[in-house]
């Protein structure tokens, strides 16, 4: 699929990156005993994913107490960027966005949870097209791992390649 930006013409998720100007950071280790990212048919799950930069959280707090809407939506950015590195170490590539979680550590009065959010789905559209959008879900939670204010949650469409029609010879 291409899209046009202004005169520059993008072939996929990959050039739109370089047309951006984004280098995508080294991918996340597992905080634990799971791993970072497990496919099935044509959907690429990833572990939830922190605002971490060089192993480090960037942000930490909840909204609401010590965080602004915007301090969040960087957060939420950063854990976007640490999503896309795990799906480009899986594939070798970026395919398609279909769903996004955003868990936000909030007290109980914050409620620009979508504001927040919109940190992550801002740069899923830059970088995939408004065209092939993405569900969303969104909610506050008491707490999160390492005290990070939120967890970024995907699930990519893999484009896999069309399967051989003919039977097999004998």
């Amino acid at each position: 699929m291409q899209a046009r930006s202004g005169d520059l013409i993008s072939d996929g998720p990959s050039s739109r990156l370089s047309e951006l100007g984004i280098v995508l950071p080294a991918p996340p280790a597992p905080l634990g005993a799971y791993v970072e990212s497990s496919d099935t048919g044509n959907l690429l799950f990833l572990s939830g994913t922190l605002p971490v930069v060089n192993g480090k959280l960037a942000i930490a707090g909840r909204l609401g107490a010590n965080l602004s809407v915007k301090e969040g939506q960087e957060a939420a950015r950063i854990a976007s960027l640490n999503a896309l590195a795990a799906a480009k170490q899986h594939l070798g590539g970026l395919d398609r966005l279909k769903k996004l979680t955003v868990l936000i550590a909030t007290t109980e009065q914050f409620a620009d949870h979508a504001a927040v959010a919109d940190g992550a789905s801002d740069l899923f559209v830059q970088i995939f097209g408004r065209e092939t959008g993405h569900v969303r879900l969104v909610y506050g939670v008491q707490s999160l791992p390492i005290g990070a204010p939120v967890i970024v949650d995907t699930v990519f469409e893999i484009e896999v390649p069309p399967y051989s029609m003919s039977k097999p010879q004998h």
